[in-house]
């Protein structure tokens, strides 16, 4: 399939481990087939261990480039939301949004919601579509609650999701090394005083869910304090969330299904408040692509519940064990994208520069399971 090789993961510090490259097919190359494309990958790692995005250092694309209009066909889940000005929000240069659908026959690009159109009740434009369009998949859900991919094989040119092997890859956040320690995690909570062990926010509650199963077992060996849907009511404002967060040592940032890079907010605004996160959700190996290994407790680090339980009360009383799951915070600083904003210009940016390629994106529904 020829929709390109996919973008590499962030490289945070040595410890962290950089994921080789993918195209949507799955296939891979080896060293046997190919020696230089080795070498390059080898020396890519190694750069990356440095402690640099291979992403983020990218600079702006030149002034000189062809200005891109990108059509965005529906708004997120039918929720109209102002759009960016991607220069004066993210200094990029050329770029122009519209949601007007009278644009499309001159929209260099149409990106696509997928819980959107997924059921079919919104009409896709009309076919065939303008010569040099590209249509681009967009999706934050993981694969669990992404129905309808099937029908979606061979539509679109490029995918934008969270995965690190997206086209156009926007994670839910991610650690920015800092030199400058005042500008630092560590600073941003140094007053913090977390008083109260562990606490749960979960507003999609289901009993066949792998998480809900888990607090079950874990609440019988240490109290968990509950939030949303199954317990004390809490705004969804995100500044309310880290409001809370900020009076604990620790946090369940547990995901709704467990698939490849998906790693959401929960990690994201536990990172953000100074709540160490104990996490259910891809592999430690996953999570550790994008966090040091110790700014998180995987619950796969532990035998049973109730281990990690007195794991937890240990910390809590152990000062000086618990600075090893905090140390790290020092030399991060984090950021979070701003929905769906960033997307949409971050789009924006990778068109401009691959104007002219041409790709498909084939077998969606494998690629995103995989």
């Amino acid at each position: 399939m020829g929709a390109g090789v996919h973008r590499k993961p962030l490289g945070l510090s040595s410890s962290f481990t950089a994921p080789g490259n993918n195209i949507h097919s799955g296939m891979k190359l080896g060293c046997a087939h190919n020696y230089v494309l080795c070498a390059v990958c080898t020396a890519t790692i190694c750069f990356l261990t440095l402690g640099i995005s291979v992403l983020y250092l990218q600079g702006p694309p030149s002034p000189s480039l062809p200005p891109i209009t990108l059509l965005v066909w529906v708004h997120p889940f039918g929720r109209f939301r102002p759009l960016p000005d991607c220069w004066e929000q993210y200094r990029i240069h050329g770029c122009t949004l519209t949601d007007d659908k009278d644009a499309y026959r001159q929209a260099d690009a149409v990106i696509f919601h997928h819980r959107d159109i997924s059921k079919g009740n919104i009409p896709m434009p009309p076919e065939p579509r303008p010569r040099s369009q590209k249509w681009i998949w967009m999706n934050h859900e993981s694969p669990s609650h992404s129905p309808g991919m099937q029908r979606f094989d061979g539509v679109f040119n490029l995918t934008l999701t969270y995965r690190t092997d997206s086209d156009i890859y926007v994670p839910y956040g991610h650690l920015i090394p800092q030199v400058n320690s005042s500008r630092s995690l560590d600073q941003t909570t140094s007053l913090r005083r977390p008083v109260r062990l562990l606490a749960w926010v979960v507003s999609n509650w289901s009993e066949s869910h792998a998480r809900v199963s888990f607090y079950h077992k874990l609440r019988q060996h240490v109290n968990v304090d509950l939030y949303g849907r199954k317990g004390k009511p809490l705004a969804k404002r995100r500044e309310t969330m880290l409001g809370l967060l900020r009076q604990y040592m620790f946090y369940l940032a547990l995901e709704n299904s467990q698939h490849t890079d998906y790693i959401t907010e929960k990690v994201w605004n536990a990172v953000q408040a100074g709540a160490i996160p104990v996490v259910l959700g891809p592999s430690r190996q996953n999570y550790e692509h994008f966090l040091p290994p110790e700014a998180f407790i995987h619950v796969d680090d532990f035998p049973t519940a109730q281990e990690l339980a007195q794991y937890l009360n240990r910390l809590m009383q152990n000062p000086a064990l618990t600075k090893r799951h905090l140390s790290w915070r020092q030399s991060y600083s984090i950021h979070q994208p701003t929905f769906w904003t960033e997307h949409y210009c971050t789009a924006c940016k990778v068109l401009r520069r691959t104007r002219g390629q041409t790709s498909e994106v084939h077998r969606l529904h494998d690629w995103f399971y995989s």
